[in-house]
């Protein structure tokens, strides 16, 4: 969305608009395919500990990026990718959620949902960044930045095996569930 504002220019008046929002982050989206080595991250979890992608070599990933703790869809997509823990545990798979909330927020969040899985705080958005995740959106008519929902599976070498984009959370576990299991 740009932002326009009259300008007095001498005599005449132009308009100048400017967009709210860097180059980059207007070019920026999910450009990772199957195959490409997954980018490294070192991001703390819940309790405060660093947790780094290369701690899973040997084991399957389920990467899901999500906008926000406790709102209505982001607890629909947590909550089924922890009802379903068992299973992703069975197919020999770590999930793994992160978003821009603090450590303090994943905190409570576990807790109020009684989550099991590992949930990890992207707060300076560099790792959402370069997963190609933090976009330009677009809501209502307003445009910001933020989150897009995309779930990455990485294969036990840190490979992307699978990109799910721009994903609905009723029942998205479910399906990344099914897809694991082929």
């Amino acid at each position: 969305m740009a932002c326009c504002r009259k300008k007095a220019d001498g005599e005449r008046k132009s308009e100048i608009c400017e967009s709210e929002f860097s180059k980059e982050d207007l070019e920026r989206k999910v450009v990772l395919t199957i195959g490409d080595k997954a980018p490294e991250f070192s991001l703390q979890n819940s309790d405060g500990v660093s947790v780094n992608l290369k701690d899973f070599i040997g084991k399957k990933v389920v990467l899901y990026f999500y906008p926000k703790d406790n709102t209505p869809g982001c607890t629909t997509e947590a909550c089924e990718f922890s009802a379903l823990y068992d299973d992703f545990i069975a197919n020999d798979s770590v999930i793994i959620g992160i978003s821009p909330d603090s450590v303090k927020s994943h905190t409570n969040f576990i807790a109020k949902q009684n989550l099991k899985h590992i949930l990890l705080s992207d707060e300076n958005k560099e790792v959402s960044k370069a997963y190609g995740v933090y976009q330009v959106r677009k809501n209502y008519g307003k445009e910001y930045l933020g989150i897009v929902r995309t779930t990455f599976v990485i294969d036990e070498k840190g490979k992307i095996a699978k990109v799910y984009k721009s994903v609905k959370a009723k029942d998205h576990a479910a399906k990344v569930l099914a897809d694991l299991a082929k």
